[in-house]
């Protein structure tokens, strides 16, 4: 025999109904079954409704009553004859006066008690039971009703009623040996106690009825209907990637369920777990689907090659109470007068962690129950308060908890660091841990504004491993930034495949619009960027990214501005790596640059800028790569301006040095301002970032800069400028032929050795490393104490959109 059970959706209304009737009719054609089926959906709420406001004087009361009263007829109309209607209707309405009378009195009374709550809660499996079993027998079908309640008996607990196992498994055995129909129908959720008061036994009861009834009649099989396909990998509704999970254990579906795994209510598993039945989870309306099977066969199975986890459960609504003081260590009894006084206020314990100094220990408890456990602790440890053994009770509020659960999780390594690490690199704070000894299960107290975050990312390691989502947030959309963001849609299939890396670009700024999308920017939506965005704004696009909280966080600055740095403190903080073009946070104050590398560092998160200098080129990988592995830079030679580079390699004379500005204007190596370049500011702060890489502490003022540029050229305007270079013409020939007169090229050269840098104008001899540079290519020589004869040399294009573009590409890359 099997026993079936159908949930307030699977019964939400005809339609549903018939495809019950449909699965019923295919069960009992293999054996006899018992269905248990929950209220209509929605039923048991709107009846609780009803006498809430029947208890606060709301005469809306009656229409509430009413709304379900014709919800409950329009049913019966549908599904059962014309003919036969009569008598079924009145009965419905006879209840439902019933339910009226109940609640009038609850009005005058201005009382709802718990038993009166029980009473009235009954009435929804009652009347959809009597429904479904009349609907089964006119469709000639062997179906009979049984009461629950006359049989489940329970203590007087109302609203949340203990069962008596003994006797109530004594009255099923025999109703249903005197009952011998091939299809049994009973309401779930209802009960009675000794006086026979109708109880009922709790939210979800309707699960544990139908666990009940198969545990006393050793069922072959309990079925629980609902509208998923089983159980999953996570809450689907947070994670969209949840997996069904097609087999687990008792021992885990029971820590699954205990933490928040809403498609089983935790007390549906102890009875037929300890007689060894099956259950399976089935989605009414996808009865193909194979679902869940929840075995005691699996406990015993071999899971070396399984994965590690079986899924992750959450819970909202959490508070934390901590109880610490001196006078705890090494006196017994603290934690048992804990736990006593908060059993006797039915306070429940979810979660429990202690400091093995004895000091402190802390309890999850749900919100709701807040007031009166601090009023129980407060009250049982007035003496210790006063004496000041103990402290006032510390509560901390708006938590969650996350449980990460496996039986494969059992002494296998590393899980536990697993997990915190992912969790830590993505920013999520854990307040407190607890690990049974069973190691089936690792739970987390967290913030409750992180647990989406924290159960996508624990999802993603555990999960999906095929894949890892990271979400791109994007300043700057000049020519390197629309390069960027083409080679991202260009190259995301390949990453995908072959590095499992997905990457989403999930928010875009200019200096004008900004635009999110949770779910990705696509192509469509960047070309009409500019005309649907919302107005840019580099405090609210930080807002944003902080706000909405998504893992793997990488933000782009593609910018030259100096306004954008402001925020990159703020996001690193929040465990946001920051990729950087821009140059201006490298450079800026000693302390500044070095506390960015710190809060990066502290709040496990990347903060990479190797396009800072040399565009694509690796030369802070370089440097990184020779400090990492105990080397020590003691000089730098380098041309690191592509746009100079260009500009001395093409001023020839037989055009002027204006027009050769211009042309590198034009093919995009200069910034809109070539002065930022030809001046030698940008260099410097490219020897500045170098140097400190290196380790040197050094400020850009410290930076010895001698300008080729006579000083008129850096004022006015950017056409000013241009008049200007034209104006001293014959000073850059001179500069060239000066150069030309000894056999050597100009190149702007970079020099850091014993701690002092500079930049500059130079005259570079033929078997010089930077004699044989063309082009906008960029060079860098490194001599160390491993690199003392023969130096380090770097060397390759510096400048350029699509270069600087791939650089920030792989900066990226390797953030995540």
């Amino acid at each position: 025999m099997k026993v079936l059970k159908f949930g307030g959706t699977s019964v939400a209304n005809a339609q549903n109904i018939l495809l019950v009737e449909n699965i019923i009719k295919k069960e009992a054609s293999e054996s006899k079954i018992i269905v248990v089926v929950s209220a209509l959906h929605g039923v048991t709420d709107q009846l609780i409704k009803a006498a809430e406001s029947a208890s606060q004087k709301d005469e809306n009361y009656t229409q509430i009553i009413k709304n379900l009263e014709e919800k409950h007829l329009n049913v019966v109309k549908e599904l059962i004859p014309v003919l036969e209607q009569s008598s079924w209707l009145s009965f419905v309405k006879k209840h439902f006066n019933d339910i009226e009378d109940i609640c009038n009195g609850i009005f005058v009374l201005g009382e709802f008690t718990d038993r009166i709550k029980d009473k009235i809660t009954s009435y929804g499996e009652f009347l959809s039971s009597n429904i479904i079993a009349a609907k089964l027998k006119f469709e000639g079908l062997d179906a009979h009703w049984m009461n629950s309640s006359e049989q489940i008996i329970t203590n007087s607990n109302f609203t949340n009623a203990k069962v008596n196992f003994e006797r109530t498994e004594q009255n099923l055995r025999k109703y249903l040996n005197e009952n011998q129909h091939q299809i049994i129908i009973a309401p779930g959720f209802i009960a009675k106690d000794e006086k026979e008061n109708p109880t009922t036994l709790g939210r979800g009861g309707s699960d544990f009825t139908a666990s009940i009834i198969a545990s006393a009649i050793n069922a072959d099989e309990l079925q629980i209907w609902t509208d998923v396909s089983g159980m999953m990998t996570s809450d689907p509704r947070l994670v969209s990637n949840a997996k069904p999970i097609a087999e687990i254990s008792y021992s885990e579906a029971m820590e699954l369920s205990h933490f928040g795994a809403k498609v089983l209510y935790p007390p549906t598993l102890q009875p037929v777990m300890v007689k060894n039945i099956d259950l399976k989870i089935k989605n009414t309306f996808e009865p193909e689907a194979f679902g869940t099977l929840i075995s005691h066969q699996l406990e015993k199975q071999n899971f070396e090659n399984q994965q590690i986890a079986v899924g992750i459960s959450n819970m909202s609504n959490i508070a934390l109470l901590t109880l610490e003081g001196s006078g705890m260590i090494g006196i017994p009894g603290f934690s048992a007068k804990l736990f006593q006084c908060l059993s006797n206020e039915k306070v429940n314990v979810i979660l429990i962690t202690q400091s093995s100094s004895e000091h402190s220990i802390t309890v999850a408890i749900h919100e709701k129950d807040i007031f009166n456990a601090k009023n129980a602790i407060d009250f049982v440890f007035e003496d210790d308060l006063k004496l000041k053994r103990v402290e006032p009770v510390k509560i901390e509020t708006n938590l969650a908890i996350v449980a990460l659960v496996g039986e494969n999780m059992k002494s296998r390594s590393g899980v536990s660091a697993k997990m915190f690490g992912c969790l830590g690199n993505n920013g999520i704070n854990i307040r407190a841990i607890a690990q049974g000894s069973s190691e089936k299960n690792i739970s987390i107290v967290i913030s409750e504004k992180d647990t989406k975050k924290a159960v996508n990312v624990l999802h993603e390691d555990f999960f999906e491993s095929e894949i890892k989502q990271v979400h791109l947030y994007i300043c700057g959309t000049g020519n390197v930034g629309m390069k960027l963001i083409q080679q991202i849609y260009d190259q995301n299939e390949y990453l995908k495949e072959n590095l499992l890396i997905n990457l989403r670009i999930t928010g875009l700024s200019n200096s004008r619009k900004m635009i999110f999308s949770d779910k990705g920017i696509s192509e469509n939506e960047l070309e009409n960027f500019n005309k649907n965005g919302e107005d840019a704004s580099v405090e609210k696009f930080a807002q944003e990214i902080i706000s909405r909280n998504l893992r793997n966080s990488v933000f782009v600055d593609v910018t030259a501005s100096s306004d954008i740095p402001n925020i990159y403190e703020k996001l690193l903080k929040k465990s946001v790596n920051i990729v950087a073009c821009n140059k201006i946070a490298a450079s800026s104050d000693f302390e500044n640059y070095k506390n960015l590398k710190s809060v990066a560092r502290n709040h496990s998160c990347k903060f990479f800028f190797e396009t800072n200098v040399g565009a694509g080129l690796p030369i802070i990988g370089t440097i990184n790569d020779l400090m990492r592995s105990g080397d020590k830079i003691t000089s730098i030679q380098a041309v690191l301006s592509g746009t100079l580079n260009f500009v001395f390699n093409n001023y020839d004379s037989k055009q002027t040095f204006s027009e050769v500005v211009l042309q590198a204007q034009k093919e995009g190596y200069t910034e809109p301002d070539p002065r930022l370049d030809l001046a030698g500011t940008d260099v410097a702060r490219k020897i500045l970032i170098l140097a400190r890489e290196a380790g040197y502490s050094l400020e850009f003022n410290e930076i010895e800069n001698e300008s080729f540029l006579p000083e008129e050229c850096m004022k006015g305007s950017v056409e000013d400028f241009y008049n200007a270079l034209l104006k001293y013409e014959s000073h850059f020939k001179n500069l060239l032929d000066n150069a030309k007169k000894d056999g050597k090229i100009l190149k702007y050269v970079a020099e850091f050795n014993e701690g002092k840098a500079k930049v500059g104008l130079q005259h570079i001899a033929p078997e010089s490393d930077l004699y044989h540079l063309y082009g906008k290519d960029n060079i860098v020589i490194f001599k160390t104490l491993r690199y003392s004869e023969q130096p380090l040399v770097v060397k390759g294009a510096g400048a350029g959109a699509e270069v600087t573009a791939s650089g920030v590409f792989a900066d990226i890359v390797r953030s995540v």
